[in-house]
């Protein structure tokens, strides 16, 4: 491969926007990257050799945020002679040559359907002085095919299918990504042992529609076999999946989720809109009736859990009557989190064209009505939850105020972000109570835990306030169960899983790669 000197290898970074699919992608990209002799960049590093953008085209701001991001490295980029840029992803999908044309300073262009090409294509493009532009229609290569650098040590993404077979004419995934193509259930668990073989304590099963795995090889029961099938993986802790649509959601999955104790009581259910009306101009197959029997089912089935949505507010067409019908199922349904958006008008969707598109103004008042409801909502359910004892797996990242506070964050079963104390200085500055239990589980001095927690350790903790989008627990945990995943965070290793599923992977960092001058080590 190239070298930044003699003897020393590019160095990479990557920039992910968008939903879990780019970012599970990005840890393929970096996968890739480093079989081919690339190393990681520091994230303070400002002129990496190799810096690869995976984009998203879903939101209205996507293109300028892409453009705006590539304006600031050009001067970077001049700075820094055999520099390249590459762009991948959604947009890379849709925009095409384009990119080239108004950024003619980015050196590789590649699509949703051809991960795998990137070393190949930066090679020739350094060869080549020249951009290459690569872009397939269809799948080249399943993603889960290729090696793979994961980013956590707990928890892992798995993709059990590719693409979406619907038409919601709000949205333009399907034109991007392709039809469904669905992993073999055989391929998808030996890659959750592996995972689990390396200490992974939770894994996502990832699908632009869960629910539909199995049309491909005709067994419409496939999703809740293969949630069953998770559970009898020793070792794997939870199990959380995402997304499902609520037209294709059937009770053998409730019956599988409530009867499968590793997986988790949280369901991401997209309603969108509440309206009737408006889910049949988004095409969405369903109605509010259908919803709601589901939401209804769920809780009959797991009485405690966290139920999450997606909804978008200002949809062509949308009335006030269809957004209060929207505000009526919102606090029917009791959501736990809900993530909403005002509509962005995307080019080459259907609804782009549709009559009755809503001024901005309405669309933001509307947004504003509908933040305040779902916060109501979702703090009064979370004040539910004060006094109780809650797992909380450990996580890296969720508390942005957890160094200033003396807390640390992680996620409970049911996947609400839980910040707790340690034992260290708390958010008043004082050490919590004795009593606690000390790093092997049991009771001990209050300052046994301090420094003793890592990323993917378990600890069991109270909560003592709740807030409408957290947890805090604020007295010393009551106690700490040490992990593989923890040693791994502690080790600074994370998971790499090789591209051919058989055996186990490896972990931790490789081996000095040599000088060479190809760059044709994946593809």
């Amino acid at each position: 491969m190239t070298t930044a000197a003699a003897g020393s290898p590019r160095t990479y970074q990557v920039r992910t926007y968008g939903c879990q699919m780019n970012v599970h992608d990005s840890e393929r990209i970096s996968g890739l990257l480093e079989q081919a002799g690339y190393l990681r960049a520091a994230e303070a590093d400002d002129n990496p050799d190799v810096v690869v953008f995976n984009t998203c085209a879903v939101r209205e701001n996507a293109d300028n945020r892409l453009y705006g991001n590539l304006g600031h490295l050009r001067p970077v980029k001049d700075k820094h002679p055999g520099m390249q840029i590459a762009v991948g992803g959604c947009l890379a999908q849709k925009d095409r040559g384009d990119i080239v044309r108004k950024a003619p300073w980015v050196d590789v262009v590649f699509g949703t359907h051809n991960i795998g090409s990137l070393p190949v294509l930066l090679e020739r493009a350094r060869h080549n002085a020249a951009a290459e532009v690569e872009i397939l229609e269809s799948l080249d290569v399943f993603p889960s095919t290729l090696p793979t650098r994961r980013e956590s040590t707990y928890a892992g993404w798995v993709s059990i299918s590719v693409g979406c077979n619907n038409t919601c004419t709000f949205c333009i995934v399907p034109s991007l990504r392709g039809k469904e193509k669905d992993r073999r259930p055989g391929d998808i668990l030996s890659e959750v042992r592996a995972l689990v073989d390396e200490g992974v304590l939770e894994v996502t099963l990832l699908g632009q529609n869960v629910n539909s795995y199995g049309v491909e090889f005709g067994d419409r029961y496939a999703f809740g076999k293969l949630l069953r099938a998770c559970g009898d993986i020793d070792g794997l802790e939870r199990v959380r999946f995402t997304s499902p649509h609520p037209k294709d959601f059937t009770d053998d999955v409730i019956a599988a989720m409530a009867e499968t104790p590793n997986v988790c009581p949280s369901l991401h259910m997209p309603l969108q809109s509440g309206s009737d009306d408006v889910l049949r101009a988004m095409r969405r197959s369903y109605r509010s009736e259908k919803y709601l029997g589901i939401i209804s089912k769920v809780r009959a089935a797991m009485p405690d859990a966290a139920i999450t949505t997606d909804i978008i507010v200002g949809f062509p067409g949308e009335t006030e009557a269809d957004f209060q019908r929207t505000l009526d199922v919102v606090r029917e349904s009791r959501f736990s989190s809900a993530f909403t958006f005002q509509y962005s008008k995307r080019p080459g969707t259907p609804a782009a064209t549709m009559d009755g598109q809503i001024p901005k103004q309405v669309v933001q008042e509307r947004y504003e009505r509908l933040i305040a409801t779902v916060e109501e909502i979702t703090w009064a359910e979370n004040k539910r939850l004060v006094g109780e004892t809650l797992e909380v797996l450990v996580a890296v990242g969720e508390g942005r105020k957890d160094e200033r506070t003396g807390r640390m964050s992680g996620r409970a079963r049911d996947g609400r972000l839980v910040h707790f104390a340690t034992g260290a200085a708390g958010a008043n500055g004082q050490l919590g109570a004795t009593g606690a239990a000390a790093a092997n589980g049991q009771p001990g001095d209050a300052g046994a835990l301090a420094g003793r927690i890592r990323p993917g350790d378990i600890v069991h903790t109270t909560v003592t306030y709740a807030a409408p989008h957290h947890l805090n627990a604020d007295g010393v945990p009551l106690s700490h169960r040490r992990t593989r995943a923890g040693d791994a965070a502690e080790a600074g290793r994370s998971p790499r899983t090789p591209g051919v599923l058989l055996g186990l992977p490896t972990i931790g960092a490789p081996a000095a790669a040599p000088a060479s001058t190809t760059g044709c080590a994946a593809h």
